[in-house]
């Protein structure tokens, strides 16, 4: 597999993207806080237009003649286990047009009402190996807050599902929810770690704009969210998952061990191409690859990496308008690469900051409390956030982007 630190390059050639987003903008209903690319309640042809569409795409890359092969394919959305059958035909054509690595890791996305029994063993059999179930929380006055579909007991009977299909198992987890207890998200923490689960992903709540949740706060309705309460949350997860045994790798990433840990998710963290397939999907390309697939013209020779965003309407990505591309230069590659590495506990080489000219920024960062230089077993010498830095880590990232 990749070396996680070993970020893309034009030294080699164009080459397929060694990841694979999918999105799948479908859910049952839309949750009061979300402001993803997603429809409610899509009636079956249209379901049937957009996943061709996904198909479609996917065999654009496969005719770009580019070698490579594919180590990760993430299903996410939406809700891609609103949808199994078509989830899985998506992953067969992956198969039958890509080069896909025999150990690569698949991951789908689902939420507890969407995951039985049945649909977890179609998932496995199909060459699923990992499901991230969307808990969010295991008390039941915490998730009619959020506006989800199922209760504490089902988001239970999901986890379990997964595991005795045989899958690895990933909980999302939600912290800061307005008149969540600490008591409420103690309980919760203890419940996930009893799912068995090898991987977890704590997130405080980020009220969106033009959201239900958003209009009921601004009308008083529900309280604000407390940032303060929040980062309390995040602290006790990291005690008491770290406690059963899941160490957090991550700003908000917890795994049992290295061979847990989200490949997927590390390749965004470590500037390695990924390709986005779908209404509203995100890939990164190196400079020579985005020429080869026509991303970029010929005569930009400043730019080191594109960023895509597929239209976001999904009326305007199937007639293929309203994408949209952001290209960086190298030295602005070399800022990003430092900035999404500092996201992990083991941080960034000490010497990719030197590449980077990021040396006075982080004096800065490391007078301030927020950063340290550390020599790690097997790693060397590394830059890394300190425990204040993680829970200020807007303001570290935002630093090092600026390079100030």
């Amino acid at each position: 597999m990749t070396d996680p630190d070993d970020s893309t390059s034009d030294l080699f050639g164009p080459s397929l993207p060694t990841h694979l987003y999918v999105h799948v903008p479908f859910c049952a209903s839309k949750c009061d806080y979300c402001d993803f690319v997603s429809v409610a309640g899509a009636d079956a042809d249209f379901v049937e237009v957009v996943f061709a569409g996904i198909r479609t795409q996917i065999t654009t890359w496969s005719r770009s003649g580019l070698p490579g092969v594919v180590e990760t394919v993430y299903f996410g959305g939406g809700t891609p286990s609103l949808h199994p059958e078509q989830v899985l035909r998506v992953l067969a054509h992956v198969r039958s047009t890509l080069v896909v690595h025999p150990n690569a890791e698949i991951t789908v996305e689902a939420n507890p009402d969407s995951l039985s029994a049945d649909v977890a063993r179609a998932f496995a059999a199909g060459g699923v190996t990992r499901v991230s179930v969307g808990v969010q929380s295991f008390d039941d006055h915490v998730l009619r807050v959020l506006g989800r579909r199922h209760d504490a007991v089902s988001a239970a009977r999901a986890c379990a599902a997964v595991i005795d299909a045989g899958m690895a198992l990933s909980v999302d987890l939600m912290c800061g929810v307005p008149g969540q207890t600490i008591t409420s998200w103690s309980e919760t923490l203890a419940r996930a770690a009893a799912t068995g689960a090898h991987h977890a992903s704590v997130y405080p709540l980020t009220i969106e704009d033009e959201t239900p949740m958003s209009v009921a706060i601004s009308a008083g309705l529900l309280p604000e969210p407390d940032s303060d309460v929040a980062a309390e949350m995040m602290v006790l997860a990291e005690a008491t998952l770290g406690y059963h045994g899941l160490a957090r790798y991550e700003v908000a990433n917890y795994a049992e061990s290295y061979a847990y840990e989200s490949r997927h998710n590390t390749a965004y963290w470590t500037g390695h191409s990924y390709a986005g397939v779908g209404p509203g999907a995100h890939g990164m390309l190196d400079a020579i690859t985005a020429r080869a697939v026509g991303l970029l013209a010929d005569a930009a020779p400043d730019v080191a990496r594109v960023r895509y965003a597929n239209a976001a309407s999904i009326e305007d990505w199937l007639v293929g308008r309203g994408d949209t591309t952001e290209t960086l230069t190298q030295a602005e590659v070399r800022r990003e690469d430092v900035m999404l590495g500092m996201r992990l506990t083991r941080g960034v080489r000490a010497a990719d900051v030197v590449t980077a000219d990021l040396e006075s920024v982080m004096a800065s960062l490391e007078r301030d409390g927020l950063v340290e230089l550390a020599d790690l077993p097997r790693e060397g010498s590394r830059w890394r956030t300190t425990h204040r830095g993680w829970l200020l880590g807007n303001e570290v990232f935002g630093r090092i982007w600026s390079g100030e």
